[in-house]
């Protein structure tokens, strides 16, 4: 079967190389700071064996950058990722580029998430400005079926393909942080047609009860988990940082590379790694999808 890399995540390996003090901008400030760490860290995700790079554009949001005054950066900021992920892909020689969209205005907090009607146009300003550059946009770590369908109505309007991912309950693979059922967003599914669906930055234990559950939509599916040893409640509150989120001791590169093979085994074909999840998992991973027959896409 062939299967398609992602890369792993951005943001905790930005702050891991470059040391410098997490804030509420996440990868958004480090990226101003040290700019060509995020091109080299796409380039080590490539070279580990993955077939795309994420763009670290995740958190660039009008409401983020707002608060610190920095909103007259938003192109500007979105243009340098872009072309930090086309200067590695372009080095490397082959490879696909994902648009990241994340959520608005907070990660894991479906109640701060604003109507459709206002989520769209937001998405579909990023769609445009960086869909030029992009071979397909990523909607991330969407906690709730309004937060999903806001990412969805913008960036199906730049006519690229579009994945849905969505972020499930730790303790509840089946159930996306809202509470909501995964099967809940088949309306959405028949709606938009996302040319695949999902799910990330949850604890990996709960992807197995995850992917039977977006296996029932019928399209390409998958999983990146994040190597966190859950979501704290310190960082759902407002501007947190990523200092009060604990990475986990126990998630080798093997056994983050076993719990994908199961996802496979259960017929993912997109899998990658989202938060504290680096190179050398992915390069794990590369290695063994390959000693089980799969080729990697």
């Amino acid at each position: 079967m062939n299967i398609t890399l992602l890369d792993g995540g951005m943001g905790q390996e930005l702050l891991a190389r470059t040391g410098d003090e997490p804030t509420p901008l996440w990868a958004t400030q480090v990226m101003l700071d040290h700019p060509d760490v995020v091109r080299e860290i796409h380039a080590d995700y490539f070279a580990a064996g993955a077939t795309i790079a994420t763009t670290n554009t995740y958190a660039i949001h009008h409401d983020r950058l707002e608060r610190f005054g920095m909103d007259d950066l938003f192109e500007v900021l979105h243009m340098k990722a872009v072309s930090q992920a086309e200067e590695a892909r372009a080095a490397h020689g082959s490879g696909r580029i994902a648009g990241s969209l994340g959520p608005l205005v907070a990660t894991y907090r479906p109640e701060t998430c604003p109507p459709v009607a206002e989520a769209q146009p937001k998405y579909a300003e990023i769609a445009t400005l960086i869909g030029p550059h992009v071979d397909l946009f990523l909607c991330e770590t969407m906690s709730s079926v309004m937060q999903a369908e806001g990412a969805l109505a913008g960036a199906v309007t730049a006519g690229k393909p579009v994945w849905l991912s969505v972020t499930v309950d730790d303790n509840d693979g089946t159930r996306l942080r809202s509470g909501e059922p995964i099967a809940d967003l088949a309306p959405l599914i028949d709606r938009y047609r996302p040319a695949a669906i999902l799910c990330n930055c949850s604890v990996p234990e709960a992807m197995g009860a995850a992917m039977a559950e977006v296996a029932k939509f019928g399209l390409p599916f998958g999983a990146y988990a994040n190597g966190f040893t859950h979501i704290s409640d310190a960082f759902k509150t407002d501007a947190p940082t990523v200092a009060v989120l604990e990475h986990r001791h126990d998630l080798t590169p093997d056994r983050y590379a076993a719990f994908a093979l199961g996802w496979v085994a259960q017929g993912a074909t997109i899998v990658g790694g989202c938060c504290e999840v680096g190179p050398a998992h992915i390069r794990a991973l590369a290695a063994a999808l390959k000693d089980a027959g799969h080729g990697i896409v």
